[in-house]
């Protein structure tokens, strides 16, 4: 018999963030939503808290193990349940949060104990997009020359989450252009490095309360001990590409959990309202013998509850260290594009109030594209699930 209710103590968790969203996140939302660029002085609490540690590696920790059973919970579980409910509130703050950037996930992934006792408790934000290489992070032309003790890295960088709020930077960039993806390393880049510029913030459509920035690198000077990983170049292999990808395996669960929190949000805003005007879910009755209304709304529940189901079983495999690449893609590709149709569902059943600011319906629409988008496009995991099903290589599938 499959179980699907929580345990004990994420549920707790769940309770307790869901205090965080409806009483300190829901309440300033529309107010950094206008003002963009302006820091939620509100997340001040959550600075200095607990810092997490990561357990030693042992040999054979990153070789992926086989299903054999139910296995206690980890973090990546606590993570996904904890994101869904602070985007319940404001994805924009959970995309702000103090010390939580996109970043610290390559440090946990891909650094070495000594790297990580160096970079690890330190907010770090994610540099991979290049204006020649959006989708493709196999193309990135950023590069890094070693000269003496230092590498040197050159390039620009774009749309970098907590670009002005972050210590420090995960730039991705070759170390052998011609040696294709097998040199691709990640770099991190302290924000006072010489040479490293924070060239300009953004204007977006969504998530406002998240500053997005351009980074410019000129003759940038960074320890050679600043790389992450190893350092040699296998031509013959990707080995440290895919080293560099873990980050996506273990993050693209996260944004699919983003989805889900904000599809929540709108869904039970379109419930009440339908409540308020007498239209009660009535979950015993046949679906084709309801209203219209109260169909749309009953499908949307039941797509969200596969994009949250498909999402917790990435996470679990993370924390059981079984191999998730296509399972991280499903959950990503479902849950940004029917994130994306539910939240624009909700705002045409809502009518006018659906697209006016008394209610946050229409920001959420707004906020949740860019989950359809960022940390590989809805696109690119059709083709990453496809590869993994079809049994094919890039080369075979493009």
């Amino acid at each position: 018999m499959i179980n699907l209710e929580l345990p004990k103590p994420l549920v707790d968790v769940n309770n307790s963030l869901k205090g965080v969203a409806d009483g300190i996140f829901r309440p300033v939302s529309r107010q950094y939503d206008i003002n963009e660029h302006v820091y939620p002085k509100e997340l001040d609490i959550f600075k200095g808290g607990a810092k997490g540690g990561r357990k030693k590696k042992k040999d054979g920790d990153d070789k992926p193990k086989k299903d054999k059973g139910p296995v206690e919970f980890g973090a990546n579980m606590t993570t996904v349940i904890s994101v869904e409910q602070m985007c319940y509130g404001d994805v924009g703050f959970l995309l702000t949060l103090p010390g939580a950037g996109l970043g610290n996930a390559a440090i946990d992934a891909v650094a070495t104990d000594e790297q990580y006792e160096r970079f690890g408790q330190k907010w770090t934000a994610m540099a991979i997009t290049e204006a020649s290489s959006g989708s493709d992070s196999g193309s990135i032309q950023t590069t890094a020359i070693l000269d003496g003790d230092e590498y040197v890295l050159n390039g620009e960088k774009i749309f970098v989450t907590t670009a002005d709020r972050c210590e420090q930077v995960v730039v991705w960039a070759t170390v052998d252009p011609e040696a294709g993806k097998a040199g691709i390393k990640s770099f991190v880049v302290e924000k006072d490095r010489p040479g490293f510029k924070l060239e300009k913030l953004e204007h977006k459509l969504g998530i406002r309360a998240s500053d997005t920035g351009t980074f410019v690198l000129k003759d940038c000077r960074i320890p050679k001990d600043n790389l992450l990983g190893s350092p040699e170049v296998k031509t013959k292999t990707t080995e440290g590409f895919k080293g560099v990808m873990k980050t996506f395996d273990n993050t693209r669960p996260f944004v699919a959990a983003m989805s889900v929190g904000v599809a929540k949000a709108s869904l039970e805003l379109l419930k009440k309202k339908l409540e308020e005007q007498g239209s009660t879910i009535d979950y015993e009755k046949n679906i084709n013998n309801v209203s219209a209304v109260e169909k749309e709304y009953l499908m949307m529940e039941a797509t969200l509850d596969a994009m949250r189901l498909l999402t917790w079983r990435a996470a679990w495999m993370a924390d059981n260290k079984i191999a998730n690449n296509l399972e991280a893609s499903m959950s990503k590709a479902k849950s940004g594009r029917s994130g994306t149709l539910i939240t624009q569902k909700t705002c045409d059943l809502l009518g006018p109030m659906g697209f006016g600011t008394d209610e946050l319906a229409e920001k959420w629409m707004r906020d949740s594209k860019i989950l359809d988008i960022f940390e590989g496009t809805g696109q690119i995991q059709h083709l990453i699930i496809a590869r993994n099903v079809l049994k094919l290589s890039r080369n075979e599938l493009k």
